[in-house]
């Protein structure tokens, strides 16, 4: 006569234990999908790549209009009509007050800042030239201009800041010429002047 054995409440069945196991690792699973399916967003982040960055500020709201003209090693040359050129970028070709308001629900909104922005994506062994052109006069007073050469990799070091005054329209200055070796140090820096505005 085969004796029943009562199963006691304490013991262990291997097939429950497998399939909670089963269930565990299943549930595991799914949450690691779910966190590589959806990263956590990166707000504000730009990935902005350069190793040089030049900027040519005057009065804010002064309505003349001054440019930049950036010549690399290589005779590349980056102005307003031509914003990109080897390793050199126009970031926003400044007009004045031109271009400086837009209408929002029926009110005028006024940017004063006049700037110019040009960053060297990368760097070529050699001279770097920097000048400033007085392009258009709304007033025909003369227009002081600041610029700064910073090199930003692989900390910001300030490489040259300085100002010049454009009297009239036509004119030309060379803010700062600069070299730099096959690493990107800055070697040289000078201020002797140098011709770059084609006649326009």
């Amino acid at each position: 006569m085969a004796v029943l054995r009562k199963r006691r409440s304490d013991e262990i069945d291997p097939f429950s234990d497998l399939l909670f196991n089963t269930l565990l690792i299943f549930v595991l699973l799914f949450a690691v999908a779910l966190v590589a399916m959806n990263p956590k967003a990166k707000t504000g982040v730009i990935d902005a790549k350069a190793e040089f960055i030049i900027t040519v500020t005057w009065p804010d709201l002064n309505p003349n209009d001054i440019d930049t003209w950036v010549q690399d090693p290589g005779g590349n040359l980056v102005w307003f009509r031509q914003r990109e050129s080897g390793l050199m970028h126009l970031d926003r070709d400044d007009r004045g007050v031109a271009n400086d308001s837009i209408v929002v629900n029926g009110q005028s909104v006024v940017n004063p800042l006049n700037q110019e922005v040009v960053t060297l994506r990368g760097f070529a062994p050699g001279e770097y030239t920097v000048n400033v052109f007085y392009y258009e006069s709304k007033n025909g007073e003369p227009v002081p201009v600041s610029i700064s050469v910073v090199k930003v990799n692989p900390r910001a070091e300030v490489v040259f800041y300085g100002s010049v005054n454009l009297g009239r329209k036509g004119d030309e200055a060379t803010a700062v010429r600069f070299s730099t070796d096959r690493e990107g140090h800055v070697t040289s820096v000078n201020t002797l002047p140098k011709t770059l505005v084609e006649r326009i």
